[in-house]
């Protein structure tokens, strides 16, 4: 599903984020940058180590902010990692909403035109889903709004109830 928002659009599919073919995909992190499982994990799979190291060195950042590193094998060029939690691996409504808008300035200042973004803080950090959507897909709305570089976000959900969430929250916003 896609909602327009003037010439810039958000879009919520179902599938595996890995498999994204734009500019960048975001990886919910940790802030020291470690890929465990999940998303991380994932990446680090289809990516390459490269990705993992390239990120740790680059932390430890404080908890909302975002780093990027080359894509490794992906599809795509860059992922940017957002620190969604610490080194707990616990996250709120302001750990998400501050990584969904730092990854997203991220971006604008890489000119990033595409962007994927997974549930953040939904997996290992057990946040409702319906509430994750509403957060990020509010954020990216809003940033959207004034990017200059970044016209289109996609969340990518991994399963159908995630996509269900984030499709709601989406079509609201369509109103």
């Amino acid at each position: 599903m896609i909602v327009k928002l003037g010439n810039k659009s958000i879009e919520v599919i179902a599938g595996d984020i890995t498999d994204y073919d734009g500019d960048a995909i975001v990886n919910a992190a940790n802030n020291y940058f470690w890929m465990g499982g999940g998303v991380a994990g994932a990446i680090k799979r289809k990516g390459g180590l490269v990705i993992e190291k390239e990120a740790m060195s680059q932390g430890p950042k404080l908890v909302g902010d975002a780093v990027i590193t080359g894509g490794g094998d992906l599809k795509t060029r860059s992922v940017i990692h957002a620190a969604v939690m610490g080194q707990d691996l616990q996250t709120d409504e302001v750990k998400i909403e501050k990584a969904t808008l730092s990854s997203l300035r991220l971006a604008e200042t890489q000119n990033i035109k595409s962007i994927a973004f997974p549930a953040l803080g939904t997996g290992v950090g057990g946040f409702p889903m319906a509430e994750a959507a509403k957060i990020m897909i509010t954020a990216a709305r809003d940033f959207l709004a004034s990017s200059l570089s970044v016209d289109h976000v996609t969340f990518v959900l991994f399963d159908q109830s995630g996509y269900r969430a984030f499709a709601k929250v989406a079509e609201d916003v369509r109103k």
